[in-house]
């Protein structure tokens, strides 16, 4: 049977309870989370990047007790264990900002660089080597986010990336961005494709959040060697598309 998309769904007082009980949790919890992460600071990083992950275990179980919001991930596998890539993702929610670092770690993100003036949230966030980027200058955007993109990928971490820029409804369509086939081009890194329809349970810029199942689906590597940005971008943006459809066959 296929599941109600969230626009049909009727959003009763468990939901409105359990929604508010997270955000309760996550307000508590941020300041508490940064602090700690900015008193280790001179700590070494895999310690700090602990602290975090830490943090993020906790969210998903309060998200799953609130909310009775979980997750199941397909394709695990497909993770390489000896080396770094470049991870392009779909983007509808703010779940797999967070729960993304919990499947495939070691890992920082490309984000606006305003995030990193939030307090405590956003000052922890700037010490684990994060890639905070200026939209307002696309020129210096990409050479940072090729410059440090490289430098973290040699580093042995998973670079996530969004190529659509923004959170975008399920169902709805935007064009990729060329800045992370470009990095992972120009870097030698494989691409990891994943698709996912949090948006379905976390909508974008919604203080709800239903209960149920995310699915998760993580792609075969796509190689980038001797290949053009424009065909890493088609390849990765084909087999999310199909991911897509898979996901909603089988909700």
């Amino acid at each position: 049977m296929t599941q109600p998309r969230i626009s049909s769904r009727p959003a009763n007082f468990k939901v409105y309870l359990g929604s508010t009980l997270f955000f309760i949790y996550v307000v508590f919890s941020t300041p508490i989370v940064g602090v700690a992460i900015l008193g280790g600071f001179f700590l070494p990083f895999a310690t700090r990047y602990k602290f975090a992950d830490i943090w993020i275990n906790c969210l998903l179980y309060m998200l799953n007790l609130c909310c009775g919001l979980r997750y199941e991930v397909e394709g695990l596998e497909n993770i390489p264990k000896n080396q770094a890539a470049v991870i392009l993702s779909k983007h509808q929610s703010a779940w797999e900002t967070i729960a993304l670092r919990q499947i495939i770690s070691p890992q920082t993100a490309v984000l606006k660089k305003s995030l990193l003036q939030i307090p405590f949230g956003g000052w922890a966030l700037a010490t684990l080597k994060p890639i905070a980027i200026d939209r307002s200058n696309q020129k210096e955007a990409l050479k940072m986010l090729l410059d440090q993109g490289i430098a973290r990928l040699r580093e042995g971490l998973f670079v996530l990336i969004f190529p659509e820029g923004t959170r975008v409804a399920p169902g709805a369509y935007k064009k990729f961005n060329a800045g992370g086939a470009m990095l992972a081009q120009k870097s030698g890194f494989p691409v990891i494709p994943l698709a996912h329809n949090a948006g379905e349970f976390w909508p974008r810029n919604s203080f709800l959040k239903y209960p149920g199942i995310i699915k998760v689906k993580i792609g075969p590597l796509i190689s980038t060697q001797d290949k053009t940005t424009k065909e890493i971008i088609a390849e990765t943006e084909q087999w999310i598309a199909q991911a897509m459809n898979r996901i909603a066959i089988e909700a």
